[in-house]
């Protein structure tokens, strides 16, 4: 199964007053993350945005958080695919330190198909074929 790492360094910036990881850095990580992995299947978001008008929008999003996170702690975040429905992409994610292989935090984003032609009447729609293929093939991988 294919799998995304996105690593990096937890910085001072990232830490709450108790020292640990705010959670709300967890979300833009793995927001961040999804958006590169789409880069690297070949779905660069913006490029679909501007030449295909649509785009993968948040539907749902969850975060349990297991271990906390610390200042300089090196982490690896992992995205996969987990589910393909007809107008959504289900990305499980994982936060994981890699010291010691230790699990941080396990999320997860569902990600709907958005007909993005007209700004003012954005709406769902089904997740073109071609764009299907790739991401089958890489739940596969």
């Amino acid at each position: 199964m294919y799998r995304f790492c996105q690593e990096r360094q937890i910085g001072w910036g990232d830490l709450d007053s108790a020292g640990i990881v705010y959670y709300p850095r967890y979300y833009e990580w793995i927001d961040a993350t999804s958006h590169m992995m789409f880069d690297d299947l070949g779905l660069n978001m913006k490029l679909l945005w501007q030449s295909r008008q649509l785009q993968f929008g948040l539907a749902e999003t969850r975060c349990h958080y297991l271990k906390p996170g610390r200042y300089l702690d090196k982490i690896c975040i992992v995205s996969e695919i987990e589910d393909l429905g007809k107008k959504t992409v289900t990305l499980k994610t994982r936060i994981i330190r890699i010291e010691d292989d230790m699990v941080l935090a396990e999320a997860m984003e569902k990600r709907i198909c958005i007909d993005s032609s007209n700004p003012e009447q954005m709406r769902a729609k089904d997740i073109p074929e071609d764009i299907l293929a790739i991401l089958r093939r890489k739940m596969t991988d």
